[in-house]
């Protein structure tokens, strides 16, 4: 099965129902496993003591907000440019879904932040670019809503979505850019990881588990958006039947002297 073909919504509708059940299990599972090793596997840090397990929370939470923004503007490329029929849904799928993660990134941040830095909030580069991400999830979020013709606001939102990478790419850098509290990179580097196995294997299960709840939320959220459409478009007709009928009644009804 290609991408085009999961163009049809009853394809995919029927896909999703087949792959969610598996989902469902995988990413309790997952979450499972990676809250254990994070509470009760993972050493205490000798500086940061036991608060070092909100980084389990906190570092999948910032890394799915930026996925799914990455989500949003390929789902936007594929609007604009291939006109993709679920490429528009899959965007406003993702929106509600990578506003949830930040703004779960930003308040175990915060919560870590105040024993770590003596402050629950600075504006440095990486805070306040990562705000900025969550108030742009917000305005999509509303753009969405408030604009009543889908086609029209796939539109609009793919363009205000990929003018918006230009944050993310801010976020990615801005501790290599400017001097932050945050630290630089330590996963993803080209001389490995700087984190011990013992901090980076939960560590990377909270990020599968997180990864996981993505994607079962994003295809759950897409199957709603697609239900949504179909009943709108069956008021829609229904609308536009009811007054044809209406109007040929009233004409047969109508007396001989009146036509």
């Amino acid at each position: 099965m290609t991408l085009y073909d999961l163009a049809n919504p009853t394809r995919f509708l029927k896909l999703v129902k087949v792959l969610l059940p598996w989902l469902i299990v995988a990413t309790v599972a997952a979450l499972a496993v990676g809250l254990y090793f994070a509470f009760f596997v993972a050493p205490e840090d000798y500086q940061q003591g036991q608060t070092v397990r909100i980084m389990f929370v906190h570092v999948p939470a910032a890394q799915l907000a930026l996925m799914c923004y990455a989500m949003m503007a390929l789902s936007s490329i594929g609007s604009l440019v291939w006109k993709h029929p679920l490429a528009d849904v899959s965007a406003k799928a993702s929106a509600p879904i990578g506003a949830a993660f930040t703004f779960l990134a930003l308040f175990s941040g915060a919560i870590w932040g105040k024993p770590m830095w003596g402050t629950f909030w600075v504006w440095d580069a990486r805070l306040t670019s990562f705000l900025v991400l969550f108030i742009m999830y917000l305005g999509i979020i509303a753009l969405w809503k408030a604009i009543e013709d889908p086609i029209k606001a796939a539109k609009v939102n793919a363009i205000i979505t990929l003018v918006g990478v230009i944050n993310v790419v801010i976020i990615k850098f801005s501790v290599e850019w400017w001097n932050t509290l945050h630290q630089p990179p330590s996963i993803i580097r080209a001389d490995g990881p700087a984190i011990h196995s013992s901090i980076l294997i939960p560590l990377g299960l909270m990020a599968l588990a997180f990864v996981l709840l993505f994607v079962t939320l994003h295809l759950m959220s897409m199957r709603n958006e697609i239900m949504r459409r179909r009943i709108r478009a069956m008021r829609m007709r229904a609308a536009s039947v009811a007054p044809a009928a209406s109007s040929s009644t009233v004409t047969k009804a109508a007396p001989a002297g009146a036509r």
